[in-house]
């Protein structure tokens, strides 16, 4: 008879990744974390392109933003688990049978591997008319615009803090172009003291801005995600110079 595993006294086994030569302690370090990620097992097992699909799961289980019909825009899409997690609540393939379809639109520097139920194309949304090309893919204006971006690591914290900031930064202007009336911004930011502008901005177009840290951002990172809702449309006179 095969012994019971499961339950309370369970040994917990942990992959041990030796060092080999020429890599870097970091690099096993980061191996090994993956090899026992229950994230990065559950993604494999489930079919999503990374852990990071879970993350927006547990913001959209919490407040609700892709709805089916709903219109997205991923910005830095690669490799693509957000726009696999959004076409399937939005009901991109229709496959929800009496709700309404809904669109995913991924952008990305470079190409990426399709997704079923997303349409994706290489565009930079810093690029001046970007706005304009993305509200023309989708027939009109955006009801969540979401970004899982993160600038090159410098190596340096208070570097790559101030760098995904600013990222995040030019991620809500664009918003600011292509959401419609009451729709939501979802974006990564690391914690790291120069949040305060990005806060002050969002919450002057937003009803409501939270900063949350879903389950499957890993405890030893300083990421959350800031995610604000009820846009509110720019007041044309309040513009003008």
């Amino acid at each position: 008879m095969a012994k019971n595993t499961s339950g309370r006294g369970q040994r917990d086994l942990k992959v041990k990744v030796k060092t080999a030569r020429g890599r870097k302690l970091s690099s096993t370090r980061w191996l090994q974390r993956q090899l026992n990620d229950p994230y990065v097992a559950q993604a494999k097992r489930e079919g999503y392109r990374g852990r990071a699909a879970y993350k927006i799961l547990e913001l959209d289980d919490k407040f609700r933003f892709l709805t089916p019909g709903a219109r997205v825009v991923d910005l830095g899409c690669a490799p693509g688990g957000w726009c696999q997690v959004a076409a399937k609540r939005v009901n991109a393939l229709g496959e929800a049978s009496g709700k309404a379809v809904g669109t995913v639109l991924g952008i990305d520097l470079k190409p990426i591997e399709p997704v079923p139920g997303a349409e994706t194309h290489v565009l930079d949304f810093m690029e001046d008319d970007a706005d304009t090309v993305v509200k023309g893919w989708l027939g009109g204006q955006a009801d969540v615009v979401m970004s899982d971006m993160a600038a090159a690591s410098s190596g340096h914290k208070q570097t790559d803090h101030l760098r995904i900031i600013a990222l995040c930064e030019a991620a809500a202007y664009f918003a600011f172009d292509v959401l419609a009336p009451g729709g939501t911004f979802v974006a990564k930011v690391l914690a790291g003291g120069a949040e305060g502008e990005l806060q002050k901005l969002l919450k002057n177009r937003f009803e409501k801005v939270a900063n949350v840290k879903p389950p499957a951002s890993r405890s030893d990172s300083s990421e959350k995600f800031v995610v604000a809702t009820g846009f509110r449309a720019a007041d044309a006179d309040s513009e003008a110079p």
